[in-house]
């Protein structure tokens, strides 16, 4: 069992996830970042490493994508700046970024890296899931990676439960088909569909992302979900100037 299967496992409700960049502000970065979330009461988190075409994702991470590209950010990098991770970061960690990177570093190669540094899963949100099961599912399993499957208010339910069969730690309801950064839609037709997977008594827990950016809307998620995922206004807050400060400062709405 990883570190992220035991904090479900321990953990029911109020559960807080935040994404960042990697190298963003600033090329080194992202070592500190993580060491001031845990600090300040984050349950787990999420490291994006950054892609030139960032589909899925709003203005504040793609900002952040371009800016750690400039850095001179890439997944050789992350790995060597993880290698020191576990000397001071307990909580879970997952690494979540674009089918096109892990391809070009070599599935294998990523997942025994991410065991090795003491990566807990990964989100590629634009990995196909049959592809995942077919070809991956078996090299993420032998170096216990949980892969992190996404589900959009348009998803079926045959869909679902097949996520649910594959997965083994948590489900990324996304509140919206949207990109990232937009509000969370707290609408009737949102908490219908919220309801709705929330009765299909799935086996895994949900967090719900996208258009998390707050303690109200942090708030409604909880009430459909184990917990919620924040990143565009996480990112939006870091001062690279002072970057444990703003972490801080952030993150004393949820943890104050």
């Amino acid at each position: 069992m990883n570190r992220l299967q035991q904090l479900f496992q321990n953990k029911k409700k109020d559960i807080l996830s935040i994404y960042y960049t990697a190298g963003y502000p600033n090329l080194n970065d992202t070592l500190k970042i993580a060491q001031a979330l845990e600090a300040s009461g984050a349950d787990f988190m999420e490291i994006g490493f950054p892609y030139s075409d960032p589909v899925a994702d709003g203005e504040v991470i793609q900002g952040s994508s371009k800016q750690a590209l400039d850095n001179g950010m890439t997944l050789e990098i992350l790995f060597d700046q993880l290698k020191d991770l576990r000397k001071i970061v307990t909580i879970p960690i997952l690494l979540m970024g674009y089918v096109n990177v892990v391809l070009q570093y070599g599935v294998a190669n990523f997942c025994e890296k991410c065991q090795e540094v003491g990566v807990d899963g990964c989100i590629i949100p634009d990995l196909p899931m049959y592809e995942y099961e077919e070809m991956y599912h078996t090299c993420f399993a032998e170096h216990g990676i949980s892969n992190i499957f996404l589900v959009t208010p348009q998803t079926s339910e045959e869909r679902i439960r097949k996520i649910d069969g594959l997965s083994n730690a948590f489900i990324y309801l996304l509140s919206s088909a949207a990109t990232t950064g937009k509000n969370l839609d707290v609408s009737t037709t949102a908490r219908d569909y919220f309801a709705r997977i929330q009765a299909m008594n799935l086996s895994n827990p949900l967090m719900i992302g996208f258009g998390i950016s707050d303690k109200k809307t942090f708030d409604s998620a909880n009430e459909y979900a184990s917990g919620a995922i924040i990143g565009s206004a996480f990112v939006k807050s870091l001062n690279e100037n002072d970057v444990e400060g703003s972490v801080k400062t952030f993150m004393k709405q949820f943890r104050g």
